[in-house]
């Protein structure tokens, strides 16, 4: 193995062994597939194989999905504030293990190893946050002629299934389960193909804080472990993060069944010519991801929308600032930025990058495999720009999820509005100017479910609804709104 970081190893070696091997956590236990069957987890940064762990099938996740409702009676019975006291339990084991968790993202995703420390952290936070609003659950009374009582009462629905993509593996992971336990559901947890470790590792946590079956994690390939449990009877509600594309599918395959979608995004940045280029172009950095997912970010601003009168100095602050983020190995402190996912993710990225040329953007910076001998091996991209690109090429019309934005320059303000709406995403959009009228107009007319003024999309708050217009979505994650989804409406009716 290529892989010579000692810390690196030792949490490989920690992960196996309390993983007893990679299997999946169903029921409180560690078990394998019932196939035998196993697929290899690859370090995107050396372009080998990890380890191995189990490929779930319909029969795996049918074991799973019963060990859920057998779990479910007990603890949806249980009072909100004593559910939320074992998620602040859960949240304290995630943090106690956040620099080891952090690391095996590091080496399974090729994400930097420091950010994903913090992401470990922000999952458990979210179990704080939603343990903190459990008692917003509450239903009410409706007025009734001639006497009796009509009251409401949210209830769970039962087992819970949670599909997760690999861009923000343990955060994903441990957070996103959080809603659904506070309002007393049990989970069946699927993490991304790519990347199932720290997922899977999290379930030595699962079983040393959870009563078994409130929380199973099952690893395998989305057609056909995906599939399963987005298609299973007894899952009445499913939520998934990821592509539009696998969205649909999972749609499909749901049927009646409450859904909540966080998919895809071309989120612009309009930058107006009032503004301090220093800071917009930092932002536009920033918002980018460069430096925590390597821009595979569903709210990366990747069409930045710049006024023409700045548009040469704006692009030139940028080019300063990309050309000080440090791509390297995942593994190392030092790095900020490391390798895509996959192969395959690779050779789309750089289809894209090609057609941005072929098409007649300008490349200014990028635009190939990032430099250094250490890197050869990986699924490194360096950081790619583009100016004068125009709308309804590919590169400014469809979700690259990777390192490259695309410089659109305007002078029209309704015509560029038009080009911004004009798109199948609307999940975030950013607006640079110091009019302050300017700036709530804007947040107005653009078509897109979470604004930032004078900010970027690195940057999201606790509490504040999470969501998508269009293609990009159902439904609204870390608010109020989203533990509220979680729970079905019951009406009773009393006469007397």
């Amino acid at each position: 193995m290529k892989l010579d970081d000692p810390f690196a190893l030792q949490v490989l070696m920690q992960a196996e062994e309390e993983t007893q091997g990679w299997k999946m956590m169903i029921g409180g236990e560690w078990v394998d597939s019932r196939s035998g069957n196993r697929m290899a987890s690859l370090n995107p940064a050396y372009d080998e194989e990890i380890c191995t762990v189990p490929a779930a099938n319909v029969e795996d996740v049918a074991l799973a999905v019963e060990a859920g409702k057998a779990a479910f009676p007990a603890w949806s019975l249980l009072h909100v504030e004593e559910r939320a006291r074992y998620c602040r339990q859960f949240a304290q084991l995630v943090r106690a293990r956040a620099r080891e968790l952090g690391m095996l993202d590091a080496i399974d995703s090729g994400n930097p190893w420091l950010p994903m420390i913090d992401d470990a952290k922000k999952g458990a936070s979210l179990h704080d946050f939603f343990a903190g609003l459990g008692m917003e659950l509450k239903g009410q009374t409706i007025p009734t002629p001639g006497g009796g009582l009509d009251y409401t009462r949210p209830q769970p629905f039962g087992v819970v299934g949670r599909i997760i993509p690999f861009n923000h593996p343990i955060s994903f992971a441990a957070g996103k389960i959080a809603p659904a336990l506070v309002a007393g559901n049990t989970v069946v947890l699927k993490p991304a193909d790519q990347t199932p470790l720290s997922a899977l590792w999290m379930g030595k946590l699962v079983q040393e804080c959870f009563p078994p079956g409130v929380v199973n994690i099952v690893s395998g390939e989305g057609p056909l472990c995906g599939a399963a449990l987005a298609s299973h009877k007894d899952v009445r509600r499913l939520a998934f993060t990821g592509s539009v594309e696998t969205g649909r599918a999972i749609t499909r395959a749901a049927g009646i069944t409450s859904l909540s979608l966080e998919l895809g995004g071309k989120n612009p940045l309009i930058i107006y010519p009032d503004v301090d280029i220093d800071k917009a172009a930092a932002a536009a950095v920033a918002g980018m991801n460069f430096s925590v997912s390597q821009g595979q970010s569903c709210g990366s601003n990747s069409r930045v929308f710049v006024h023409s009168k700045i548009r040469a100095a704006f692009t030139e602050a940028v080019l300063a600032r990309v050309a000080n983020i440090g791509i390297g190995l995942p593994q190392l402190e030092s790095t900020q930025m490391g390798p895509v996912i996959s192969r395959r993710h690779y050779d789309r990225v750089m289809a894209y990058i090609a057609s941005g040329t072929e098409e007649g953007a300008r490349l200014l910076h990028g635009g190939g495999h990032a430099p250094g001998g250490v890197l050869r091996d990986g699924y490194f991209i360096d950081i790619t720009i583009f100016d004068n690109v125009r709308h309804g090429m590919r590169i400014e019309r469809e979700e690259i999820f990777g390192p490259v934005m695309g410089i659109l320059s305007w002078d029209d303000e309704a015509a560029m509005l038009r080009e911004v709406n004009d798109s199948d995403y609307g999940l975030c959009a950013n607006i640079w100017t110091n009019d302050i009228a300017t700036a709530l107009r804007m947040a107005d007319a653009v078509e897109a479910g979470y604004v930032w003024i004078n900010g970027h999309g690195g940057k999201r708050f606790r509490g504040a609804p999470f969501g998508g217009f269009k293609d990009s979505g159902i439904g609204s994650e870390h608010s109020i709104e989203e533990l509220i989804g979680y729970t079905r409406t019951k009406n009773v009716n009393i006469a007397y």
